[in-house]
């Protein structure tokens, strides 16, 4: 493991491996650099870069000084980047996507990014998470009912059914769920009232890969072809048979192409 200070003295920690350009991976809700997929993800980009796997703030080994802001993510990454030599690649899966897209915005010096699936809204159709969401979030985090706060995100929230639900809290993934349960305001303020910024969107001109997968929910595909039409220098790609949880080995292959591939 190895750290890095970012600006406001939080400690983030982080995995190293590979050689090559910096790419730095940022994880969607619940998932840190141990749990979730870019552990895997990692080992497969590492033969062709620089892989830079971190845990988010409050998730695992890194801190998580008060008050929350999206800008101190946005500073964490930053930190991650004057670390690996002062530019580096960035993608986002879920809520890291909208995370990376923010900080692209911000003029982190990225040199190109990618997104899989930042769960905007472009339309009504598909599941609608209470207009409330982050308020019970938060009164149920300061409750310390973090089993209930993660059963509320994936049912209420993301639209799991019930049964589904019920079956993953008896697994031991459940667990480490719980464990990251208080960072689930933080990807609900990143999203904000999740509705597609499109001038933040196409104000960022660096080269994108846009990613979705033909079998997610409807909402996540056209988000990824509205980001798509929005965004004025992406290439969009809907990967066969995939679903909101990519596998990585579908998905790690698409990103070395892309990643290492000419653009202009």
């Amino acid at each position: 493991m190895k750290q890095v200070t970012s600006k406001d003295g939080t400690i983030i920690a982080f995995d190293q491996r590979g050689t090559g350009l910096p790419l730095i991976l940022v994880d969607g809700a619940l998932c840190s650099r141990d749990f979730g997929p870019m552990p895997k993800l990692a080992a497969l980009l590492a033969p062709h870069f620089t892989v830079i796997n971190y845990d988010r703030r409050g998730r695992n080994q890194s801190g998580d000084t008060k008050p929350y802001a999206v800008e101190r993510e946005i500073e964490d990454i930053e930190a991650l980047i004057n670390s690996a030599g002062g530019t580096a690649f960035v993608v986002g899966f879920s809520s890291g996507a909208v995370l990376v897209l923010a900080a692209a915005a911000a003029g982190l010096n990225i040199a190109k990014l990618a997104l899989y699936e930042p769960p905007f809204r472009v339309d009504d159709e598909g599941h609608q998470a209470p207009p409330d969401s982050l308020e019970q979030l938060k009164t149920l985090i300061a409750a310390d009912r973090r089993a209930d706060a993660v059963k509320f995100f994936i049912h209420d929230i993301v639209g799991l059914p019930s049964i589904a639900v019920f079956i993953m809290q008896l697994m031991p993934i459940f667990k480490k769920l719980k464990a990251a349960a208080h960072t689930l305001p933080y990807d609900l303020t990143i999203l904000g009232d999740a509705t597609l910024p499109e001038k933040k969107a196409a104000a960022v001109r660096i080269p994108t890969l846009i990613a979705g997968g033909d079998k997610s929910q409807v909402m996540l595909q056209h988000t990824v072809k509205k980001l798509s039409e929005v965004m004025p220098n992406n290439q969009l790609q809907m990967l066969k048979g995939q679903t909101h949880n990519v596998s990585e080995k579908v998905i790690a292959p698409v990103l070395v192409q892309f990643f290492k591939g000419r653009t202009g």
